[in-house]
C-alpha cells in the first residue's frame, strides 16, 4: 500500500481551535491539558474534541507499567475540558473566571483507552443557571466510532 496511501486513509479533521487557541481559552497546561484539537464548535452549545492517547504520557508511567490504559479520571476531565471550551466563551460566559466540577453522574466505560487510540469527546450544555453560575452538559466520547465513555456533568462557573 504505501505511506502515502496510509496517510490518506488517516486524514486528520481540521482544527476549529487548534492546540494554541485551545491554551488560549483553557487554563490547563502540561502535564494536564488533555484536549489536542476541537473540530466541531457550536457557540454555547457544544463541542467536538480530540485527545491523541501515546505512549508518552506521563500517567502511563505508572497505570499500568506492564498493561498501559488511561486512568479514568483523566478521560473524565478530558471530557470536562471539552466542555471548557463551550462553558469559557460566549454566550455562556466572557471568557474571564475559571470553572469547576460541581459533580459527575452516570460515568460509564464500556473499554480500555490505550496508546494508539484517539479519544473523540463530545460535551453538549443540556442547562446553564446564570444566576448560580452552574451548568450542565452531557457528555460521550468514541475511538474507531465505538463509544467508550459517557455521563453527566455539573460545572460550577466561578467569577475572578
Amino acid at each position: 500500500t504505501g505511506a502515502e496511501k496510509w496517510s490518506e486513509s488517516f486524514k486528520e479533521p481540521e482544527a476549529l481551535f487548534p492546540i494554541a487557541a485551545i491554551k488560549d481559552i483553557l487554563p490547563h497546561r502540561y502535564p494536564f491539558l488533555l484536549v489536542d484539537k476541537v473540530i466541531e464548535f457550536e457557540p454555547g452549545k457544544r463541542a467536538v474534541g480530540v485527545k491523541k492517547v501515546t505512549v508518552n504520557e506521563e500517567f502511563f508511567n505508572g497505570h499500568f507499567p506492564n498493561r498501559p490504559i488511561m486512568p479514568g479520571v483523566l478521560q473524565v476531565e478530558a471530557m470536562a475540558q471539552v466542555g471548557g471550551m463551550v462553558c469559557l466563551q460566549e454566550p455562556v460566559t466572557d471568557g474571564k473566571g475559571d470553572f469547576f466540577f460541581a459533580g459527575v453522574n452516570n460515568i460509564k466505560w464500556r473499554r480500555p483507552v490505550v496508546p494508539g487510540d484517539t479519544l473523540v469527546m463530545e460535551m453538549e450544555l443540556t442547562a446553564f443557571k446564570a444566576k448560580f453560575g452552574l451548568v450542565k452538559m452531557k457528555g460521550t466520547a468514541f475511538i474507531d466510532g465505538q463509544k467508550v465513555v459517557e455521563g453527566d456533568f455539573q460545572f460550577a462557573m466561578v467569577k475572578s
